[in-house]
């Protein structure tokens, strides 16, 4: 696989129709670049500091390097996931001549930026709930330490391999292989604790599906999409290739940058999630007081949060039957029990989140405010929510089940509840955004020749044509936005590639059978590979610096 990509970039210049992809980078440049990457970490600092002065927690300066630590890493995956995804944005318009390759990526860059600051933050909580339900709860703990560092270095080093290669991996599937293999692991070696040691398989099968149906969508909607233009839209230049170094029509021109900008968008707004939900694990488990819960929530939101949990509550006690009414202990025991499991609609479950329920409501009726928890109570009712959440979900998740359970009304304000819960749990700071933008913009800038080669000139067997960018990059655009509707992780890589395959089977141009065999290889092999190296790592880790995974 690797002589097959190892070829010099530059070699694509080498015809006189190809690019130019030997610019050399302005001194200029070279400051803003570290000028920018050094205001970002300054930023995380002084927010971090900011945060935790705020809520009077102290972090010693072990905690503080080692939280650093952990920042830099996360970081780093979404630095290697710029220049490795984002790369298949800017093929297109660099080899049609749309924008010269340095314009493009700085543009690039500045659009992912943008997708990451804008984004909803719904897709780094999927990512995050695919994690063992114990970990997620304790994640301040010995085990809760080892998985973030397997996860995320297992993570990096798929990434940085198959970018070394030129191979245009997912970064999406080496990320949740990788807490997979850190759910998979954890699970063998606490084998006697239930499923909340494990990986939620109900939930990884929905990311499954999302990572295994978008490529192919990707292949089908290209392909599809240019026959059509071609019997719709009458324009021959559309269809034709770049002339030597010169650009396209304007028209042409236009819709290439357009196309190109959505797909960086849109890579941002998806991909810049998942580091997100990784650094609230990181801050979580550092930091707990400040980042546990949502702080941010205004003080008016709190008596409709009360209302709506008594509500749900009595929703619940409605369907008990004679469950008896048990203390708090008892009921968070019940519903860990019922997680294990998977099995929630039950009189006993009903009974144990109605007691759990209007536990919580009564604490944060006598704060007033989730800012006036104090640091003592905040890990104490950040798991009970959480709890709390996780099993409603469960309960509400089959609508035909549900339905036949609870009458609408009911089911308005469970739904109701459990919307406050997560708002109450799962929210990323602004400054988190921010510096995840700066990250995966940056990394856009650095390294990306050796996948664009591959995306340019090893997919089909001729050149690429105007046409064949544009509905590659259409078709890829769509779908990254309709999974950040649906808040599902997909791979830009595998679609873009796809629809780059796709356009070229619809334009008769034909397929080079070898790359076409190790991007496959790549799709296939990332999770088991990513599943391996993060499971490694996390065993390795319990093992050499004899932590327990008791938590």
């Amino acid at each position: 696989m690797a002589t097959t990509f190892l070829a010099s970039p530059e070699s694509a210049t080498d015809a006189s129709h190809g690019p130019r992809l030997d610019h050399k980078l302005h001194p200029a440049g070279r400051w803003i670049f570290f000028g920018v990457l050094f205001a970002g970490i300054a930023y995380a600092a002084y927010s971090i500091f900011t945060d935790t002065a705020n809520v009077g927690e102290g972090l010693a300066l072990g905690t503080f390097a080692f939280l650093g630590l952990a920042l830099l890493i996360a970081l780093g995956f979404e630095f290697v996931n710029g220049f490795h995804d984002t790369a298949n944005a800017v093929a297109t318009v660099i080899y049609t001549h749309s924008l010269p390759a340095p314009v493009a990526v700085v543009w690039s860059g500045c659009c992912n930026l943008l997708g990451v600051l804008l984004s909803s933050g719904a897709v780094a909580y999927t990512i995050v709930t695919l994690l063992p339900v114990d970990l997620i709860l304790h994640v301040g703990s010995n085990a809760g330490f080892a998985m973030i560092f397997a996860l995320l270095f297992a993570a990096v080093l798929w990434n940085l391999g198959t970018w070394y290669v030129g191979l245009p991996n997912s970064s999406s599937h080496a990320l949740i292989g990788s807490v997979l293999g850190v759910g998979f692991a954890n699970q063998l070696i606490a084998a006697n604790t239930g499923g909340t040691s494990g990986v939620d398989w109900s939930q990884a099968l929905n990311v499954f599906k999302g990572l295994f149906f978008s490529p192919l969508m990707g292949f089908a909607g290209a392909l599809a999409l240019l026959w059509l233009m071609k019997r719709v839209i009458r324009n021959p230049k559309l269809y034709a290739e770049p002339e030597g170094q010169t650009p396209p029509p304007p028209g042409i021109r236009a819709l290439l940058i357009g196309t190109c900008t959505a797909v960086s968008f849109f890579h941002g707004s998806n991909d810049g999630q998942k580091g997100m939900g990784l650094i609230m694990l990181i801050l979580i488990g550092c930091a707990p007081t400040a980042y546990a819960l949502n702080r941010t929530m205004p003080e008016r939101d709190m008596p409709a949060f009360v209302q709506t949990a008594n509500q749900a509550a009595g929703a619940f006690r409605a369907h008990a039957g004679d469950a008896p009414d048990g203390t708090v202990d008892a009921a968070r025991t019940t519903l860990t029990k019922a997680l294990r499991v998977r099995e929630v609609l039950s009189p006993q479950v009903f009974g144990a989140i109605d007691t759990l329920s209007r536990d919580v409501s009564q604490r944060i009726e006598g704060y007033g405010t989730l800012q006036k928890v104090p640091a003592a109570a905040t890990p104490n009712l950040r798991n009970d929510m959480y709890l709390a959440l996780d099993t409603i979900k469960l309960a509400v998740k089959d609508k035909d089940k549900a339905s036949k359970t609870f009458a609408p009304a009911e089911l308005k304000s469970i739904n109701s509840y459990a919307t406050n819960l997560e708002h109450g749990t799962r929210y990323i700071p602004y400054w988190v955004k921010i510096i995840v933008a700066i990250a995966l913009g940056l990394g856009t800038m650095i390294g990306w020749k050796r996948i664009v080669v591959t995306v340019g000139e090893r997919i089909g067997k001729t050149h690429l044509t105007y046409g064949m960018g544009a509905a590659a990059e259409i078709v890829a655009a769509a779908t990254i936005a309709g999974a950040d509707f649906i808040a599902v992780p997909v791979s830009t890589t595998h679609i873009l590639t796809s629809g780059v395959a796709g356009a070229s089977v619809a334009n008769g141009a034909g397929l080079q059978i070898t790359t076409l065999r190790n991007m496959a290889l790549a799709w296939v092999l990332t999770l088991p590979a990513a599943m391996a190296l993060s499971g490694g790592l996390y065993w390795l880790m319990l093992t050499l610096f004899g932590l327990s995974h008791h938590v």
